[in-house]
């Protein structure tokens, strides 16, 4: 999976409208060269959809290890809408500056977070009551996202229904310098919590019986959860679909038990960039919003995700 993933990093090097061949990518990344489009164009491009794509794995490998449900995904049961919301605010009501934005997302991401925590916890924790509960907060923020779109001035209503397609055109490293460090944080503290995340996996009472306080660890696992998804939608959008699938590929390609995070996480950051390149190449030389392509094939997936369930049951 590593070389797929330098695989796709260097095409999307390479592609654009001018294609640069692997030796002057090479000679642009070593120093020999210089090339503008190269440096300053189209890698922070593909290392958004890499660190981005790995946070959306990780977000939603918590929320399905929460839940234990492969439904439990950011973008099913709303904190991606509710990232949004904060972003809406932040555009309409404030300047929307780069700040604003993300501390609306995460805000909002946060505020949808704790009312699905709270309105689904009944005398104990139901991973399937969250993902129900949640399904349906989505729906409610999603057309209270529609209002806010609605009332707002047209400049504003035009912009904020772009940036809810989610899209990495145009992302440049001023962009990504927070967004990255943030990540880098978040990724380190669920990486230092890793072992006790694996042990809530197999069970409450295992972990238990081994010491793991499961309140504190999934407060923790929320908090790294939607500050993920809130940085990536602060920059991006809500690029849909990518924490629902990346996890359950994730685990079938590791043939691992549970919902291990460095497998989603390395799937994620594939599924982004191949379908960053994707929507780059589809309707060349116009570049479609990633999130419209991420969409289409997550839709595909969640037809057969939500048969395969049915089924089971």
């Amino acid at each position: 999976m590593t070389a797929l993933l330098l695989g796709l990093g260097l095409l999307g090097l390479c592609y654009g409208a001018t294609w640069a061949t692997p030796g002057e990518v090479f000679a642009v990344l070593s120093g020999a060269d210089t090339s503008v489009v190269i440096l300053d164009w189209r890698l922070p491009r593909v290392l958004a959809g890499l660190v981005f794509g790995a946070a959306l794995g990780v977000a939603g490998a918590i929320f399905q290890n929460i839940t234990r449900n492969p439904m439990g995904s950011p973008d099913v049961i709303g904190l991606d809408a509710g990232a949004y919301t904060g972003a809406l605010v932040a555009l309409t009501v404030l300047s929307g500056t780069s700040a604003q934005l993300a501390a609306g997302s995460v805000v909002g991401g946060l505020s949808v977070a704790a009312a699905i925590y709270f309105l689904a916890f009944d005398r104990g924790f139901s991973g399937m009551r969250l993902v129900v509960i949640g399904i349906a907060i989505n729906a409610m923020v999603t057309a209270f996202n529609s209002w806010i779109v609605l009332r707002a001035e047209l400049e504003v209503a035009i912009a904020a229904v772009g940036w809810s397609a989610g899209s990495l055109n145009g992302i440049g490293w001023d962009d990504l310098t927070i967004p990255f460090v943030i990540i880098c944080v978040l990724l380190l503290l669920i990486t230092l919590a890793a072992h006790s995340v694996h042990q809530a996996a197999l069970g409450d009472a295992i972990a238990v019986t081994t010491g793991v306080g499961l309140d504190r660890l999934r407060l923790l696992m929320v908090f790294v959860g939607v500050g993920c998804t809130a940085t990536v939608t602060a920059v991006a959008g809500p690029v849909v679909f990518i924490a629902l699938a990346a996890p359950q590929i994730g685990r079938r390609l590791a043939g691992a038990a549970g919902v291990p995070l460095l497998p989603a996480a390395l799937t994620g950051a594939l599924l982004l960039l191949g379908a960053d390149l994707i929507a780059q190449m589809l309707l060349a030389p116009v570049a479609l919003p990633v999130g419209v392509v991420s969409t289409a094939i997550g839709g595909c997936y969640l037809i057969w995700l939500l048969t395969k369930e049915v089924r089971r049951a």
